[in-house]
Order: structure tokens, then C-alpha cells, then sequence
């Protein structure tokens, strides 16, 4: 969809630190309204660089969003569309796009992507080769990857890799343990010495049995530092991707102390969404964490610990930049954060994020730029619909590229405007997400068919209309005179000529042509017509009715008989 704002291209600052903290909603921040949640760390980025108020993800999940963010390219593109579903092995990433720019690409935390092995294996890629090894890291060389996951049940663990290098920190500090990731750094103790997993909503208010400083934000914190001096002089991009406020929730002290009901903002719900004739709907709310979320005791353990997790995430922003300051680095040093979803926390009936409610699928985006160029903005508030998928161009061009040259193979669009123009227009008329939950125990419960199991959502300004691929009814949402997506017009007679617009907006996005990616858009301009230029001359009647350069090597030639 064409955008009507002006491109702006100007060498951009040398580094890009690209922070991504994991189920942080946008409205747990202070800059963004929460009024007993202080966070003045990350609330003086925003006072130095743009807060944009309309960011949205590409799915509410993890693996997904992460992987639109790190391809610039929609689900519906890149088709990673659930956790462990593998990034197939031709999608390029911002790692690709950079490497080609002179910029390194490094990852210190996690991506939650899952390695396209077969892919891999078709095309003799070794996983132990460079190439093979960032095709299988989602394009980024990796100083640490920390996906913060190593439960375990009785067919193993999530992720064998889970926080391995941090367990065998943790042993090092002596904390004993098969799993201290686990038995310290997620769970509490009793007075007996038995380990209280974290995994148990009901000991969310108790504190991790674990140092501070040891835990899983202040050790990724240090981890990027280390980085940094070990890089040395080379131009990079880091993606530092925090594991926390993610379950499980559980928090050490002083942050388990520091919140209690007096700080809790009650939940939005109401019990008319309770009674939703929604099939669909009702599955997520009813589901068992529905069900837990909905217990305002458990709610407010989680809060607890939702919040304090929240906290020691902006003290972590605050040392980190005092020693950007202090290493001189603030100065050429682009900084990003955003998370890759929200959380429901009780939130019309529900926990997790895996609907489609802005308190999943809107996102805090904050971005510094240090270039002169963007002081005119300094401190402002986007208002514009943006996407994560605006990310990976947005990078292109401030390592010197230009993102519009990609556009047939990156969606989304450069915020470089809005850091540097306080007069950008709009990029978009609508946002996308989408969720496919064709691999989850919902898609058993309702019976529904792994390409049946899809929802769509398309939102403008104005409204939000949620599309269910398995035939149930789509829902809307007044976000004007109803911000708090309480009220259900899905089957509302007055409203059947909005959702009849957003469908036809949400028709014009599938048709785009998501999988032409090896030709660009100026190379398809170039091509009208080269036919003729090598010869290939269709529906010319006589050498009359052409341009004669383009005839030249069919007129005026001799030639033998040969005929008999």
C-alpha cells in the first residue's frame, strides 16, 4: 500500500542496540500511563528519542512475532507460525541485510527460532559453517543465545540447549543443582529447604531463591557488556533479548516486596464478555489459564511478581545506560526497545497473550537516535500505526542502505521519518496479526482442522476486526468510543458496513505478492519490454510495425536454399 510520507536517507550512527524484552505489556511502563509502576530508566529513553503509541505485533506468540521482527515480513510470508516451527532456510533476516551493509549482526539472549534442518540437509549447510551456522541462528552470529526455557518433563526438556551457559554459570557461583535455572533462579524455598516451583502460579509472591544480582536480567545485562569489549571497532547490531517479565513469574528480592494490591490496576473484563456466544472465544477464556487468571487471588500473586520483574528490567536499563554514557557509546549507539507481546494477566477472562486484544498485541516501542538529525524529535509521540515488521528496514537504512530498494522482500517500513520528522505522515492505513493455533490443545477441544485453525487481525485507528478461519463469526471492536475492547459488535446489523470495509482492506493485504521475493519491483520495471530488445518479437505483423533497432538482426540477411 503506497505511503505518503517522504524518504529520508542519512548516514545514520554506527551501532544499533536492539533491546527486546519478552511478554513486557506497553502499559506496565510509566511513559505509557501505569501510575504506581515507575519506570524512569526506560522513561528517559523515551525523553531522548520517540515513543510510538500505535506499535503492533505479527502474532501473539513468541516464535512467530520473532521471527516477522527479525524478516521484516509477515507470518502469512514467512510461514514460522508457531513456537519450534522452523524459519524456512531461504527467509533473510536483518542479519543478512546488515552483513551486506558492513554491519555485523549479533545476538546475545533469545530468538526462540528453531533451525530449518531438513532445509539445511537438502542443501549440504553445515550447521558447524558459518553459513550454516547463522542460517540455523536466524541470521545472527551469536555471542550468547539464552532462550531462558529449560523446563522438563517426562519426555525431556523444552529445550535441551535452554539456558545452559547460565546453568553453568550458576553452578559456578555455587548454586548445586542439576537445573538451577530451575531450583534458584525460578522457584522459592521453604523454611525446610523444599524447592517452591515457580511453575505453580500459587508461589508467584514468594522470591526466587537466588541473588539478585545473579538472576536472569542483571547476568544478560553483563553479558552485553562483554560483548561490547570484545568487539571491538567493527560497526554492529546486537539484539539484546532479555527472557524476562516472561513466566515463569517469580522475582527476587527487593523486587518480590515492592508491589501489592494497592498497586494493582483491577482487571478490564466485563461479564458480558463472560457470556460471549463467541465458540472460539470462550475456548481461550475457558482454557486453564483462562480459568487460573480469572481467580483474582492468583492474578494478584502474579502481579507481584509481573511488576517487580518489570522493575529490575528498567534498573537493568539504567546501568546499562550509565555505562553506555560512560564508555562513550550512547553517543553512536541507536537503541531500540520493544517486546515481542503483551500479557493478559486476567484481562478480559484470560492469561498469556495468544488473542488478539491490545493488551497482546500492542507493544512499547521506544527509539534513540543519536544523530544530530533527530533532535528535532527528541521526546515525541508517534501516533502512526507501525509494525515490528518496520524494524529490519528501519536498520537497513541507518546502516546506510536503502530499505525501499528491499521492498519486495521486506513489508514493512523505515521509521527513519519519524526519528528525524516531526512531520512523517502515515505509512499504513491498517495493521496486521495473525495467530495459527492449529498445533495447540485448543484446535482438539473445538475440533477444528490444522488449516482451519487460523485467526486473522486487522485494525485501523478506529476499529478491530477479527477473522476466524474456521468459519465461526469475526468479532469487532470499536476502539474510539471503546478502547477497552469490551463490547463485542461482531453481530451487530449496524456494523456490517465496517466489518464489509475491513474485510475488503483485509482481502487487499492476502493478495499482495508476498512470495515474489527474488525480483525486485525496479528490476520488474526494467523488464517491460526487454523481451524485444533480445529478440523476441511477438505479434509483429512486418518489419513496418516495430521500432527498426528492434528488427535490425532480422532485416537485410542472405541466406542459401536449402528447401530442396
Amino acid at each position: 500500500m503506497p505511503g505518503c510520507q517522504k524518504e529520508i536517507f542519512v548516514p545514520g550512527p554506527k551501532n544499533i542496540l536492539f533491546i527486546m524484552f519478552d511478554q513486557l505489556r506497553w502499559d506496565y511502563l510509566s511513559c505509557y500511563g501505569h501510575p504506581h509502576l515507575k519506570t524512569p530508566n526506560i522513561d528517559r529513553l523515551a525523553a531522548r528519542g520517540v515513543r510510538f503509541d500505535r506499535a503492533y505485533i505479527q502474532s501473539p506468540l513468541c516464535g512467530p512475532s520473532r521471527m516477522s521482527t527479525y524478516t521484516g515480513r509477515y507470518v502469512h510470508s514467512h510461514g514460522a507460525t508457531w513456537n519450534n516451527v522452523p524459519l524456512k532456510v531461504g527467509e533473510l533476516t536483518m542479519g543478512d541485510h546488515l552483513r551486506d551493509l558492513g554491519m555485523g549482526c549479533w545476538l546475545v539472549g533469545k530468538t526462540h527460532m528453531k533451525a530449518d534442518a531438513e532445509g539445511m540437509r537438502r542443501l549440504g549447510l553445515e550447521p558447524d559453517s558459518v553459513i550454516g551456522a547463522r542460517v540455523a541462528e536466524c541470521g545472527f552470529d551469536i555471542f550468547e543465545r539464552d532462550d531462558g526455557m529449560r523446563p522438563e518433563g517426562p519426555d525431556g526438556f523444552y529445550d535441551a540447549r535452554g539456558a545452559a551457559r547460565y546453568n553453568e554459570y550458576l553452578r559456578q557461583k555455587g548454586y548445586d543443582s542439576d537445573n538451577p535455572w530451575h531450583d534458584f533462579a525460578n522457584s522459592g524455598r521453604d523454611d525446610d529447604g523444599n524447592v517452591l516451583s515457580g511453575w505453580f502460579l500459587t508461589n508467584s509472591d514468594l522470591p526466587a531463591n537466588i541473588r539478585e544480582e545473579d538472576s536472569e536480567t542483571p547476568y544478560l545485562t553483563r553479558r552485553f557488556m562483554d560483548f561490547v569489549r570484545e568487539t571491538g571497532d567493527q560497526p554492529w547490531c546486537c539484539h539484546l533479548s532479555y527472557i524476562k517479565p516472561h513466566w515463569p513469574y517469580i522475582v527476587p528480592e527487593p523486587y518480590a516486596s515492592m508491589y501489592g494490591p494497592q498497586d494493582f490496576l483491577p482487571p478490564v473484563r466485563s461479564e458480558a464478555e463472560r457470556q460471549s456466544d463467541h465458540r472460539v472465544y470462550q475456548g481461550f477464556m475457558n482454557n486453564r489459564i483462562g480459568q487460573a487468571f480469572s481467580r483474582d487471588e492468583i492474578r494478584e500473586k502474579v502481579l507481584r511478581a509481573y511488576m517487580g520483574l518489570i522493575k529490575q528490567c528498567d534498573d537493568q536499563m539504567g546501568v546499562l545506560f550509565d555505562w553506555l554514557e560512560q564508555t562513550g557509546r550512547m553517543q553512536d549507539t541507536m537503541i531500540v526497545l520493544t517486546s515481542d507481546h503483551g500479557d493478559f494477566i486476567g484481562d478480559h477472562w484470560m492469561g498469556e497473550k495468544t488473542f488478539f486484544h491490545d493488551a497482546a498485541t500492542k507493544v512499547p516501542l521506544i527509539i534513540y537516535d543519536p544523530s544530530p538529525e533527530a533532535d528535532a524529535t527528541r521526546g515525541s509521540v508517534c501516533d502512526e500505526l507501525v509494525e515490528c515488521i518496520d524494524l529490519p528496514p528501519t536498520f537497513v537504512d541507518i546502516a546506510g542502505g536503502q530499505a525501499s530498494s528491499l521492498d519486495h522482500i521486506l513489508e514493512g517500513h523505515s521509521l527513519l521519518p519519524y526519528l528525524r520528522d516531526r512531520d512523517a505522515g502515515p505509512v499504513r492505513d491498517y495493521v496486521i496479526c495473525e495467530y495459527d493455533f492449529s498445533g495447540s490443545p485448543l484446535a482438539e477441544v473445538l475440533d477444528v482442522e490444522p488449516d482451519a485453525a487460523r485467526i486473522f487481525m486487522i485494525a485501523d485507528k478506529s476499529w478491530k476486526l477479527i477473522h476466524f478461519e474456521s468459519g465461526d463469526r469475526p468479532m469487532l471492536f470499536d476502539l474510539e468510543n471503546d478502547p477497552d475492547e469490551l463490547n463485542d459488535l461482531g453481530t451487530d446489523p449496524d456494523s456490517k458496513d465496517v466489518i464489509d470495509l475491513l474485510y475488503d482492506k483485509l482481502f487487499e493485504w492476502a493478495r499482495r505478492p508476498a512470495a515474489r521475493t527474488t525480483v525486485s519491483k525496479a528490476r520488474l520495471r526494467q523488464m517491460r519490454g526487454g523481451a524485444a530488445r533480445t529478440g523476441v518479437l511477438i505479434g509483429v505483423v512486418d518489419e513496418d510495425g516495430i521500432e527498426p533497432e528492434l528488427s535490425a538482426k532480422y532485416r537485410g540477411r542472405k541466406a542459401p536454399d536449402k528447401r530442396a
